[in-house]
């Protein structure tokens, strides 16, 4: 195997994938059993009105990510070990990997940007507001 910069990035792909799989189904556990909505459909750092209403959204898409990312690297392990199975082809894993990566930045911010609804119209003081 010949070292180069597409081995050295596809490596880092693969590598990356360990703490992104550990992250977010460690996000999911958080969301599903421990019922800390922290970190439920963020804007800006500030969590919506209502988080508990985001979290089964916000929790799938880390679940469905975290568990897509792990069986990506079970599959490229296994391919390393001599298997082969639908991970085998570069090609194949890398796309997956990068699918899914971005699939949950999408779905992260969609989620987000729902839970956060725009205003139209005028903006009021808060002191009209609360008369």
């Amino acid at each position: 195997m010949i070292f180069d910069l597409s081995s050295a990035i596809t490596w880092l792909l693969f590598l990356a994938l360990f703490p992104m799989a550990f992250f977010w189904l460690r996000r999911a556990h958080r969301i599903f059993v421990k019922k800390d909505y922290s970190e439920v459909a963020l804007k800006r750092g500030e969590a919506p009105p209502n988080p508990k209403k985001w979290a089964f959204a916000t929790g799938i898409v880390n679940l469905a990510a975290g568990g897509t990312a792990l069986v990506t690297i079970f599959g490229v392990l296994l391919t390393f070990a001599g298997f082969q199975n639908i991970f085998s082809p570069y090609r194949t894993w890398s796309s997956i990997a990068g699918v899914t990566l971005w699939m949950k930045i999408f779905a992260d911010f969609i989620v987000s940007r729902q839970a956060h609804p725009f205003v139209l119209g005028r903006k009021k003081d808060q002191k009209e507001e609360k008369k």
